[in-house]
């Protein structure tokens, strides 16, 4: 195709799935010969990647949205694109009668629209169409959009689309559709062109990652895929999320422990420390099989970080439930806890059967509480590495110090004037907080350092 001299502005919110699809859209236009612009008002494509998992996140895509109105009031020629979750898998005509400025709705992780209605092309069209992903490019590979080449020392690459395990709090599945896994070669082939273009550790990514495979009908898992792109020339780290405690298995741990590119780092959520609680929201587990679980992972991966997800304030939560989600924090002693209130969202099976009837008030003072907690508790393991050596994979310099992260996934700054970026150097740990430590770098180590 000839090369196109217009531009393109991409706005991005939510998870990092939406992260890496806002990236692979922006190969896919550069494929077509567009160029990336900071600046919306001087794009040619404006594209808002949405989030919709809290009412907040879909009130500030339509608040962008009406925003940037009037740039295609003032340019009729400018293309809008719409996508993401606020579209959904199911929405695109709805939305088209209410946002009629807006030219092109896209579904989440999918480019095939905008770039059909830019292309004009039947055989891109067509090739796009009979492809099995449906965020393939036209050569198969990504190229790291302008903007970010040279930069960009980790990347996320989707493994699983959708969800098919609907707890009951969740949007996600009914605006990303069915659980869909990506070719195992075609991940391969993304991995390796990541590579070769500087990027020294990929994050795979799916709703529920350790269903990757289940769809597929040569019997490939999560644990094969961590076993070949081991193997992948240039790539460092290798790191997955988000795991489900139903489907997290041995042989995971098994490759985590053995591969010597898999960071020992997982995200495993329970979301609920009480069984009543975890039953309402179908999550499909006892308090006591989290618990085992935890204590297998801990057992086959020695020294290893695990982060868990809680919600407070569920419908119907007592007083006494809490405690529970509270006792077991505080039992376990993770190395991350995510905390959120429970907000009702609209379509899911929890706004529609349960009342929220636990007060802001007490969601507010039970975050809190947890909130403390896992700060004490973070503070007491990040202090464990006092005076440590580790090995940090060095992202980017941020006001002055470089920031980089160890293989369990805590973040380290040190100071430096050499360019650090993309490099995994030793360092001695100087100073420890609950959410981020301080080093200084070790010109030489006195012993060997093993990438993990």
């Amino acid at each position: 195709m000839d090369k196109l001299d217009k531009k393109y502005h991409i706005w991005t919110a939510g998870c990092q799935m939406n992260v890496a699809d806002s990236r692979r859209l922006g190969s896919s236009l550069e494929h077509l010969g567009y160029q990336y612009t900071e600046k919306a008002k001087d794009a040619d494509v404006l594209v808002l990647n949405t989030c919709v998992v809290r009412q907040s996140a879909e009130d500030k895509a339509l608040g962008y949205l009406h925003s940037i109105r009037p740039l295609k009031e003032k340019n009729p020629n400018l293309v809008i694109n719409l996508m993401g979750c606020l579209v959904g898998v199911r929405g695109a005509e709805k939305l088209r009668k209410k946002l009629p400025f807006v030219d092109v709705f896209s579904p989440p992780s999918d480019s095939g629209p905008l770039i059909a209605y830019l292309s004009q092309d039947a055989d891109y069209i067509a090739e796009a169409n009979a492809t099995q992903s449906r965020f393939a490019l036209m050569d198969g590979e990504i190229i790291i959009p302008e903007h970010e080449r040279g930069k960009l020392v980790s990347a996320f690459i989707p493994i699983v689309y959708g969800c098919s395990h609907a707890c009951t709090y969740c949007i996600i599945p009914y605006r990303r559709g069915i659980e869909e896994s990506r070719p195992l070669e075609e991940i391969l082939v993304e991995a390796r062109s990541l590579a070769r273009q500087g990027v020294k550790e990929i994050t795979l990514l799916g709703q529920i990652v350790d269903r990757y495979g289940k769809d597929l009908e040569n019997g490939e898992n999560l644990a094969d895929l961590l076993r070949l792109l081991n193997e992948v020339e240039g790539i460092e780290r290798i790191r997955f999320l988000t795991s489900h405690p139903n489907y997290f298995d041995v042989e995971v741990m098994h490759a985590v422990a053995e591969l010597e590119k898999v960071m020992p780092h997982f995200e495993v959520p329970i979301q609920a420390g009480d069984d009543e609680v975890l039953e309402n929201m179908h999550r499909g587990y006892t308090q006591a099989d989290y618990r085992a679980l935890i204590a297998k992972i801990r057992e086959e991966v020695p020294n290893c970080s695990i982060a868990t997800d809680i919600i407070v304030g569920f419908p119907g939560e007592t007083d006494e439930q809490f405690e529970r989600s509270y006792q077991l924090l505080g039992d376990l002693k993770m190395d991350v806890a995510h905390l959120a209130r429970y907000s009702p969202r609209k379509g899911t099976v929890s706004q529609r059967r349960m009342p929220d009837d636990v007060p802001d008030a007490v969601k507010r003072k039970r975050f809190h509480r947890l909130e403390s907690l896992q700060k004490t508790i973070a503070s007491e393991i990040n202090a464990r590495l006092l005076g440590e050596t580790v090995p940090v994979l060095f992202e980017a310099k941020v006001k002055g110090r470089w920031r980089g992260r160890t293989p369990t996934n805590k973040l380290v700054f040190v100071e430096a004037d050499d360019d650090l970026r993309g490099l995994i150097l030793p360092v001695r740990i100087t100073w420890t907080g609950p959410w981020s430590m301080q080093a200084q770098l070790l010109k030489s180590s006195p012993e060997p350092i093993v990438l993990k």
